[in-house]
């Protein structure tokens, strides 16, 4: 396919898209672009007043905007849920961007203890995805975008310390997050075409981009973010570039179940969006069912297809 922009959205008047950490970086992004082409934008945060400060920006610079604000705490199931009541009650969900994510922060558990990075990049995504389903089902054509990262291809489940209790290595739990983001996406694709459904499963990747995610920089790289950061931003993209992937999976019209989009340059971390590849280990048909069904017993929520 050829590449793809935020100005090759097309317009999205009487859709409806659900982005979870839409208050900053790529989701706030993303919800920008979305809302400005005529989607009535629900944006997903942790923290309202920040959820509210986004909605803010977005509608003064476009005041005819629909942007409403759900509360997401993606490391608490009782607040996916929650979430997914809310969002339920939408006349239609098109498009489900799963886009929130944390990334290698000190060890730590959420609230139903789980290791942080595993329960808010996946089990959290999982639970409220598979809450919302239905409601994706039910309107025709519609999406779920899965966000990886490049930081997958190291990535591998481990299936006997998933909460890392035998030792944590912060990158090493980031990077299976972000593989277990691709499992579930194909997996859900496979299972959505046996049912023979419209909704299609994507998945997309931001490259690098210059997003809060950075805050969890190493120490001692942090006396040197002044000078680090302008260089950075001159090679690789802005929260804003980095967003075209996941504008491109959510509304692209050659996208198909299954696929997978991120930066066309630079070995896929600068750009605009194309269709892309996984590693062959994401293809694993047998980790993925594993860990559909891991994802199942942990979070005690059945998208059931």
């Amino acid at each position: 396919m050829k590449t793809f922009t935020a100005a090759d959205v097309p317009d999205q008047t009487g859709k409806t898209i659900f982005i979870t950490g839409a208050n900053t970086g790529l989701g706030y992004e993303a919800a920008r672009v979305l809302a400005g082409k005529g989607a009535r934008v629900l944006i997903g945060c942790r923290s309202k007043d920040k959820a509210q400060q986004a909605r803010k920006q977005i509608l003064a610079e476009c005041p005819a905007a629909d942007v409403a604000v759900i509360e997401l705490d993606l490391a608490n199931l009782a607040s996916v849920k929650k979430a997914a009541t809310a969002v339920a009650k939408e006349q239609r969900l098109d498009v489900l961007v799963n886009n929130a994510g944390i990334m290698i922060p000190p060890y730590e558990l959420t609230r139903d203890g789980f290791e942080s990075q595993f329960g808010v990049n996946h089990l959290g995504p999982f639970a409220l995805t598979g809450l919302l389903l239905e409601k994706l089902r039910a309107t025709p054509a519609s999406r779920i975008v899965s966000t990886s990262s490049i930081a997958h291809k190291r990535g591998r489940i481990y299936f006997d310390d998933i909460h890392a209790e035998q030792g944590y290595n912060p990158m090493v739990r980031y990077a299976q997050s972000k593989i277990a983001n691709l499992y579930f996406a194909y997996e859900l694709q496979r299972r959505l075409s046996a049912a023979g459904d419209t909704t299609i499963s994507v998945a997309a990747h931001p490259g690098i981009a210059d997003t809060e995610l950075l805050r969890y920089m190493p120490r001692a790289l942090e006396a040197l973010s002044p000078l680090i950061r302008p260089l950075f931003r001159s090679v690789f993209n802005t929260a804003a570039q980095g967003a075209w992937p996941t504008l491109c999976a959510a509304t692209g019209p050659a996208v198909q179940g299954g696929d997978y989009y991120g930066p066309c340059r630079m070995s896929q971390t600068a750009g605009p969006a194309t269709r892309v590849e996984s590693n062959r280990r994401s293809h694993d048909l047998a980790v993925a069912k594993r860990l559909w069904d891991l994802s199942i017993d942990m979070t005690g929520v059945d998208p059931g297809v």
